[in-house]
């Protein structure tokens, strides 16, 4: 965007973002799946020597723990900033990770549908947790393995929930949450199909996954709050990201209310 432009001319640039004209502006025939490229993992690697802890079933802690139907469950979501000082349960944070980011069938290397809607099932996010108070759980940092319903043990740290708040512009209600879950994106995965088209289906993909977050959290009688005014460079250091190839893009921390 060019310096000095006037007001009205910069909010026409980023008006542009929420349509899809780019979309003709693309040559499909040049994209990388298109030209035959390795399309990029669907998941993060991780080191052989990392702590992996087991949860239990997904489907089946999101059909235990959920105490309303999802009609109820639509009726009374609403975002929740303050939360009891009970934990989550392991099966209930099992919950709320299958039911935002689980892998219900593989299709191929390139493909596999979960549940939630992604744009060319590319599902470009990672998720992260800061954990103060979960069950079975010591406090600290960890990153969920969806291809195998695990979490990757990143860091302990007592302190964590104090990081989670500081690095969202020390909104306190944030150090309060049993847990926070950080929202990365990898958009190699969605460009690799949609070119400069990806950012925006990135957008509204993240909307998908935190909505069934709100929806899972009521469900089980727990709640959430969305979290989009954070500061980029802390949330990408507290996860121990780049900022450019992968960086947060949303952020909700879950309490039992």
């Amino acid at each position: 965007m060019q310096a000095g432009r006037k007001p009205h001319e910069k909010l026409e640039d980023y008006r542009y973002f929420l349509k899809d004209s780019i979309r003709q502006e693309i040559n499909f025939t040049q994209t990388a799946q298109s030209r035959r490229l390795p399309a990029p993992p669907l998941q993060k690697p991780s080191h052989g020597d990392t702590v992996r802890i087991d949860l239990p079933e997904g489907p089946r802690s999101l059909r235990h723990c959920c105490r309303a139907p999802v009609g109820e469950a639509i009726m009374e979501r609403e975002s929740v900033r303050f939360y009891s000082d009970e934990a989550l349960t392991l099966e209930e944070l099992s919950a709320l990770l299958w039911a935002t980011q689980g892998v219900r069938h593989v299709l191929s290397e390139e493909c596999a549908l979960r549940t939630v809607p992604s744009a060319g099932a590319r599902h470009s996010f990672e998720t992260y947790i800061a954990v103060s108070h979960v069950e079975e759980l010591p406090a600290g940092l960890y990153r969920y393995l969806p291809f195998d319903h695990q979490l990757l043990q990143l860091f302990l740290d007592e302190k964590i929930g104090d990081k989670a708040s500081w690095a969202c512009m020390a909104q306190r209600f944030v150090a309060g949450a049993a847990v926070t879950f950080f929202w990365t994106t990898i958009p190699a995965r969605t460009e690799w199909r949609y070119d400069l088209a990806a950012h925006k289906v990135i957008a509204l993909d993240a909307g998908h996954v935190c909505q069934n977050l709100y929806l899972a959290c009521t469900a089980l009688g727990a709640g959430t709050c969305a979290i989009a005014a954070y500061d980029q460079a802390e949330c990408d250091r507290l996860l121990g990201v780049d900022g450019e190839d992968e960086f947060t893009v949303y952020i909700a921390p879950v309490g039992k209310v």
